[in-house]
């Protein structure tokens, strides 16, 4: 299949004349709904070796965390996502780590501050003080460590780049399932049991005694770039799974799962050009997707430089 260039793809054409347009539809894997614990987003094609397969199933069976290391655009967080669609755990828990994350605020959180600010309107108008649970809302690893029948899936992405100490302070969680929050420890015994909201919307769970303990450990999935080195005591209640940069012949089938079959025919020249520029983090497979996807609509890649806007280097200065 062959695609001659379109002349009209230009929507934006820097003239400053004001026009209305029709915006052309977006590739597969930038179309967004709404996402719920029980209508979680169809996940993509994911495509992954029986090897690797294996490893992912020795971490269900040990209830361990998954740690995914490898290069940029190989798939590590899509795993996380795939996992939860084919185990049918609900939407995925996502905790995006960076250099200012806590445990304690991916376990929960308390709005002491509003809280009192509630309670004062609450007097001052002759009403009932609001529930302390109103206040206080699980994050996504609190909300996975809440019992239940099935486990929910966590990904933890990019772990390398939190500070030095945050597997260490993970260490407790994973071996043992479980966490308290002081603030509701702390509260009379006729508020035993508070429900306090998750980290899916505004859904609630009660919590006894002010106590979180799983009862099916979650599937958490870490993924790491390989910046930092992680401690032997974490590595340790990890199985790790490392994903390589997918070869020729995997990325034409990536390819033909996100776009079908009958693009393959018109991509060799841009298959060969993202192998010659890539090397190990500096090009990642969704960037040949967004080449491919443009060429299919009738985008000349060749004018002005466009390509190398599309297979930039992800490493380097910019």
């Amino acid at each position: 299949m062959t695609t001659s260039p379109r002349a009209d793809w230009r929507i934006f054409r820097g003239d400053g004349v004001r026009r209305t347009v029709a915006m052309p539809p977006a590739p597969p894997w930038r179309r967004f709904r709404p996402a719920a614990p029980d209508r979680p987003v169809e996940p993509l094609p994911y495509l992954i070796s029986p090897r690797h397969t294996d490893v992912v199933n020795a971490a269900l069976h040990l209830r361990r965390p998954l740690l995914v290391t490898g290069p940029a655009g190989t798939g590590k967080s899509s795993l996380a996502r795939a996992i939860a669609h084919e185990l049918d755990l609900g939407a995925l828990l996502r905790w995006p780590v960076n250099s200012r994350s806590g445990v304690q605020d991916a376990l929960y959180q308390y709005d002491a501050i509003g809280r009192l600010r509630e309670t004062t309107l609450s007097r001052d108008r002759g009403g009932e003080e609001p529930s302390i649970g109103g206040f206080v809302r699980l994050g996504p690893l609190g909300t996975a460590l809440v019992p239940r029948g099935v486990p929910r899936a966590l990904l933890v992405d990019e772990m390398d780049k939190g500070d030095v100490d945050l597997p260490n302070d993970l260490l407790t969680v994973f071996e043992e399932g479980v966490f308290e929050i002081p603030e509701l420890i702390r509260l009379p015994e006729e508020w035993a049991v508070v429900n306090v909201l998750t980290a899916d919307g505004n859904d609630t769970v009660p919590v006894e005694r002010g106590r979180v303990q799983c009862t099916e450990f979650p599937v958490v999935v870490i993924t790491s770039n390989g910046e930092r080195d992680f401690p032997p005591a974490f590595l340790r209640r990890c199985i790790r799974l490392e994903l390589p940069v997918p070869d020729e012949e995997r990325l034409r089938e990536i390819v033909s799962a996100h776009l079908g079959d009958e693009v393959l025919a018109d991509v060799d020249d841009l298959l060969q050009a993202f192998l010659r520029r890539r090397a190990p983090g500096e090009l990642a497979t969704d960037q040949l997707l967004n080449a491919v996807f443009l060429r299919t609509g009738g985008v000349d890649l060749d004018a002005d430089g466009l390509l190398d806007a599309v297979l930039h280097q992800l490493t380097g200065s910019v």
